[in-house]
């Protein structure tokens, strides 16, 4: 007669990668006891198992207050890659939360990621640039990029990246910093690295290449650094790209740097007004706007303005589309008044 009874063989579903963790409240204090282990396949195992539990914000909240941070601050430094990888995705994934970017703070983990920099993994160092990515969507995120200089080595790693996802996600952290402050990347020579870039083939490069630009030329001295390296007629040149996103930043650079005189004569050099004034017919709220402030900054050269009189009741007749938001609407508005008093004004 058959009998039933338990097989002690382990399932072939058993996934021997994946460590088994504690219930409940347990759960991280454990996983924070074998990030520690002198055993190289609890540590993996443990930061796998982390990876997941991560995604919670409550789970950061608390593995903030045990001490789990500073040891996975350590676990960077550890010899074996697949550590320091899988370590640098727990980073990733905490710094896409609020309270991961406030634990990042409190923590100092930027400093620390920073010596990843030029670790021989690249999944490594996607993990990292992502983690900084995620950071940057706040401005004290951003202030702490800038204040433990590391705008230095990554303008230096935008140049020295072959593979163009990172390129990108550099760029999007080099963005929002830009905006805080631009003179670390100034003093780094990010303008001519930033001209590379608006000609390369992939148009999400181009995109926040012109948008960086566009927060360079902020100040004064990236106003002047645009002129002094060229990047003008380049700009220029994107007013024509066939992506859209792309022709609008680029009409941010220039309404940015076309506010010194040789920004305008560069720009007017360059024949800037006609592809400038298509962009008045774009979809895009955001690039009709920056047109026509770019306009106006060169209807303010007695040669622009002589150009642009023709175009008076174009600005005047500036449409608003019913779907656009409102703020956004009154300062497309106010844009088109202002462009038609500096255009038609006679010294």
């Amino acid at each position: 007669m058959a009998q039933s009874g338990n097989s002690m063989e382990l399932s072939t579903n058993i996934n021997a990668a994946q460590v088994t963790t504690a219930y409940g409240h347990r759960a991280l204090p454990k996983l924070n006891e074998e990030l520690q282990s002198e055993d190289l396949q609890t540590r993996q195992k443990a930061l796998m198992a982390l990876c997941d539990l991560m995604h919670d914000p409550e789970h950061i909240y608390k593995a903030m207050n045990i001490g789990c941070m500073e040891n996975l601050k350590a676990l960077l430094k550890d010899r074996n890659s697949m550590v320091r990888i899988k370590t640098t995705e727990v980073l990733h994934v905490v710094a896409s939360h609020s309270v991961g970017r406030f634990a990042f703070l409190e923590h100092d983990i930027v400093r620390a990621l920073s010596f990843l920099l030029n670790d021989p993994s690249p999944v490594c160092r996607r993990n990292l640039y992502k983690a900084y990515m995620q950071l940057v969507q706040v401005p004290r995120g951003a202030e702490e990029i800038i204040s433990k200089g590391l705008i230095f080595p990554l303008v230096r790693k935008l140049q020295g990246e072959a593979e163009e996802e990172f390129q990108e996600l550099i760029l999007d952290t080099l963005v929002l910093c830009l905006r805080e402050d631009a003179t670390e990347a100034l003093n780094s020579n990010v303008v001519p690295i930033l001209k590379q870039k608006l000609i390369s083939t992939n148009e999400n490069i181009r995109s926040k290449a012109a948008r960086a630009l566009l927060n360079v030329s902020i100040s004064r001295v990236g106003k002047k650094q645009v002129c002094q390296f060229d990047v003008i007629p380049i700009l220029v040149h994107l007013l024509k790209d066939p992506v859209e996103h792309v022709r609008s930043n680029a009409a941010g650079a220039l309404m940015f740097a076309t506010v010194i005189t040789e920004g305008k004569y560069a720009a007017l050099e360059a024949e800037a007004i006609g592809p400038l004034l298509e962009l008045l017919h774009s979809p895009m709220t955001v690039a009709r706007l920056n047109a026509t402030k770019a306009l106006t900054m060169l209807a303010e050269a007695p040669e622009g303005r002589k150009v642009l009189q023709v175009y008076v009741p174009t600005f005047r007749a500036m449409e608003v589309e019913p779907h656009e938001k409102p703020h956004m609407a009154e300062a497309l508005q106010r844009a088109a008044r202002i462009a038609v008093s500096v255009i038609e004004f006679k010294p």
